[in-house]
Formats: C-alpha cells, sequence, structure tokens
C-alpha cells in the first residue's frame, strides 16, 4: 500500500528507510530519536551524524541504518511549535518533503515516518498529523513509494474529535450486532410474503429464477470492465485513480488486465472512493467482485458515512479507520 498508518516500533520497521525525529544538532536525544539511536547502535551512529551536523530546522540527513533493519536512517530536523504563526508549518513540511527527496534520492522503495514534531517539540498531534498528510498526498501525486506513518499506540495519534463525533454518531445510528444483519431479515420476510401469495412449491421456483436473473445480470459485466468505464465516465486517467486509491501501479495494472481477476473489498472500496462514487453506484461495483456494504460491519457503515457526507479523501477516511481498529483502504 502507498499510505499506511501503523501501529509498532519504529526501529522494528523493515523498510528502506525510517526517518528519525532529530534535533539540528543531530545528537542522541530521548523519545523517538533515542529509542532508533540505541537500536541502531548509538556510538556508530553518533559518530556518523557528527560528520554531518549541524543542520537547520526543516532540513534532512542520511546515515546508514546500521543495527536496524532498514538500510538508510533519514534524519529530519522538525520544528518546535511555539504558536503556530513562526513558520512552524512550513518547516513542518520540508521535514517531509526533503525526507522523501532523500529517500528517492538514494532508490528507496519504503520508507517509515514518526509523527515528527509531536512529541516534546509540543507540536498539536491534529496539525502535525494534517501536514504530514498533506505532505506524503503531494509527493505521491508523482512518486510511486510505500510509505509508513508509525504511531506507538493512539495516544500518540490524534483525529479531528468534530470528525470523530459525526462518525461515532453515524455508527450509533446505523450499525447492528455482528450477530444480526436486518439486510438477512428482509430478504426472510420477502420469502415469506411470496410464500403467502402462491403455493410453495411455485415461490420456490419464483425465487430461484429472480435469483439466477439477477446473477446472471450482475456477472454478464465483470469488476475490470465496470472500473475501466467508470474511469472513462468520469473523464479521470489511470494514475489519478489509483493514486487516489492508495494502491500501487503493479496492482492496478493488474487489475486492468486480468479481465476475471476479484481484489479485496478494501481495494475495491478504495476504488470506488478515489471516483467519488455515489452509495449506489459504490454499491454496484462491489456487488461485480462479489461484495456487499453490511450495517453488521463497523468498517462498512464508517466507509457509508463518509460516501453519504462526500467526503472521499482517502487518507481522512484511514485516519478514522484506524482510530477505530479496522483495516485501511487501498492495497
Amino acid at each position: 500500500m502507498p499510505f499506511t498508518i501503523v501501529r509498532s516500533d519504529i526501529t522494528k520497521m523493515k523498510v528502506d528507510a525510517v526517518v528519525n525525529a532529530a534535533n539540528t544538532e543531530l545528537q542522541m536525544g530521548g523519545g523517538v530519536c533515542g529509542s532508533i539511536f540505541k537500536a541502531a547502535g548509538a556510538r556508530e551512529l553518533q559518530a556518523a551524524c557528527d560528520r554531518l551536523s549541524p543542520i537547520k530546522t526543516g532540513e534532512a540527513v542520511i546515515t546508514d541504518g546500521f543495527k536496524l533493519n532498514a538500510k538508510f536512517i533519514i534524519h529530519a530536523a522538525g520544528p518546535v511549535y511555539r504558536d503556530g504563526k513562526s513558520g512552524e508549518e512550513a518547516l513542518l513540511h520540508s521535514c517531509y518533503k526533503n525526507s522523501l527527496k532523500l529517500a528517492v534520492e538514494n532508490s528507496c522503495d519504503s520508507i517509515a515516518f514518526p509523527l515528527i514534531s509531536s512529541g516534546i517539540y509540543g507540536y498539536p498531534k491534529e496539525e502535525a498529523l494534517r501536514v504530514a498528510t498533506a505532505a506524503i498526498d503531494e509527493f505521491l501525486s508523482d512518486n510511486d513509494m510505500n510509505i509508513y506513518l508509525v504511531v506507538f499506540d493512539k495516544n500518540a495519534f490524534a483525529v479531528s474529535k468534530k470528525l470523530l463525533g459525526a462518525v461515532q454518531s453515524h455508527i450509533d445510528e446505523n450499525y447492528v450486532d455482528e450477530r444480526y444483519d436486518a439486510s438477512y431479515e428482509r430478504v426472510l420476510l420477502e420469502a415469506e410474503r411470496v410464500t403467502l401469495k402462491a403455493p410453495k412449491a411455485a415461490a420456490a421456483a419464483a425465487v430461484v429464477l429472480h435469483g439466477l436473473h439477477d446473477i446472471v445480470g450482475r456477472l454478464d459485466e465483470p469488476f475490470s470492465v465496470t472500473l475501466l468505464k467508470l474511469i472513462d465516465a468520469k473523464g479521470k486517467v489511470d494514475s489519478e485513480i489509483y493514486k487516489r486509491a492508495n494502491i500501487d501501479r503493479k496492482l492496478f495494472s493488474k487489475i486492468r488486465t486480468t479481465k476475471n481477476y476479484t481484489p479485496s473489498k478494501k481495494t475495491a472500496v478504495a476504488l470506488a472512493i478515489a471516483l467519488e462514487l455515489s452509495l449506489p453506484e459504490t454499491e454496484d461495483l462491489l456487488e461485480r467482485a462479489g461484495y456487499a456494504l453490511s450495517k453488521s460491519v463497523k468498517f462498512d457503515v464508517i466507509v457509508e458515512y463518509f460516501i453519504k457526507s462526500g467526503k472521499y479523501d482517502i487518507f481522512e477516511i484511514n485516519e478514522v479507520l484506524f482510530y477505530h481498529d479496522q483495516q485501511l483502504l487501498g492495497m
């Protein structure tokens, strides 16, 4: 997946580059910085950093990864938060931009970031997250790379309280217990209604024929064909859609060229989000891959909220899904 949020220890990430939330002197500090130094080998890493220091706030430099699973450590000096009016946002954005630039220059295919400046530097977590996702989104519009935002636990991660409240209200109104699916009850009631109006055998035959008609109709056009037609109808190009869907080019190519290929549900939903489909359009596209949205699945109810609200920012959706411990959209 091009961009995903994971709950993990950044020092254990198996990526090409890990980003260190550094100070301008590149000295071993506390928090994420201290953990990375200790895991990499403090003496060796400090010696490498001493040859590159000092750097300016917003800048980034690269060293070997030493004992980490990563090939490289990119050291980015984040801003200390004062009042939000002292250029902090531009400097924080530069941390991500310059780190990603170094990753490209060193042929990295994957990189893991902490939420820079959100610890002892005092940057409000919600704002730090917004800057991080904006910078990463900007980069991915022109580049392909697997990017991870690593948080140790939910306390180190913040989503808009207003948005969470709206989503929770939607969940409270629409989510049903996993043991009970209202759509299944509707099917049973419909079957009972038909049975009361006709002899049992005739009713059964009618239900079977109706079901077969619906299935054959859906199978006439596979998921990939419908997807490509939708892309053309929306006046979009392939690269715009797979990037907006947070899936990589190789997976999209497989969907495009393999007629009967069935993507995962989260990938199918991500493509619907990228195309900004309405709820009926989304349900139709999902049906062609053999999926449906259910009131008994929290992931589905959350996705439904965003579609009904006309909110199609996949990063924002994934932030809420992450908060609710759901799988993320994309590959």
